[in-house]
């Protein structure tokens, strides 16, 4: 069993944690190796709208990129899904994941831009893996009512149409850990100048 307070080789810390910015540091890190790693629970976050009849809306999606200076995720999604139109009445979204192995949570206040049909929407597109594009070629498109399962797509450049990339900056995060010595809830604000504000919270 892995101890969890000598976690550092995926992104944790050391206790005691007393150090706001090692906390920060250790959350950035988290989610660099979720870019890198497969099998990093920051590889799939969970990321929420709000639909039009304001209800949340709740997916898995693939983490793709992490810039920590622009404190930006990078995601692909398909522009015919329901998120889009969420994201266009509604750019606030909100980001959770919970790596169970380091027993940390990590939720992000954010603010989503689609790139679509651009430069950005193109270099994803052309780094990417073509069995990571295939589905983009499926038809008709993800949501919609069909009367049997379509068959697995196979990928084709005309999938480029309903690729789209999803460029979440975040403002805030809120870390906990799970510790037998004592939980620690962190939170952490950044205004439009950059600056950061920094406290514990209760756990």
């Amino acid at each position: 069993m892995m101890d969890h307070s000598m976690a550092g080789d995926e992104g944790a810390l050391c206790a005691p944690v007393d150090d706001l910015g090692a906390v920060v540091a250790s959350a950035f890190r988290l989610f660099a190796r979720g870019v890198a790693d497969r099998r990093s629970a920051f590889r799939t976050p969970t990321v929420a709208t709000v639909g039009a009849d304001g209800a949340p809306r709740v997916r898995t999606m693939v983490l793709r990129g992490f810039d920590a200076a622009a404190r930006r995720l990078t995601l692909h999604t398909d522009r015919r899904g329901e998120k889009i139109g969420d994201i266009v009445r509604m750019p606030r979204v909100a980001v959770h994941v919970y790596d169970a192995r380091a027993a940390i949570q990590i939720r992000l206040g954010a603010t989503a831009r689609l790139h679509v049909d651009d430069e950005v929407a193109r270099a994803a597109w052309q780094r990417a893996l073509p069995a990571s594009l295939a589905c983009y070629a499926v038809d008709p498109g993800p949501g919609r009512s069909v009367a049997a399962p379509p068959a697995a797509p196979v990928f084709s450049e005309a999938g480029f149409a309903n690729f789209a990339v999803l460029a979440v900056n975040f403002d805030s995060l809120e870390w906990l850990w799970l510790h037998h010595g004592g939980h620690r809830r962190a939170k952490f604000a950044w205004t439009a100048d950059g600056g950061c504000g920094a406290s514990w919270l209760v756990a």
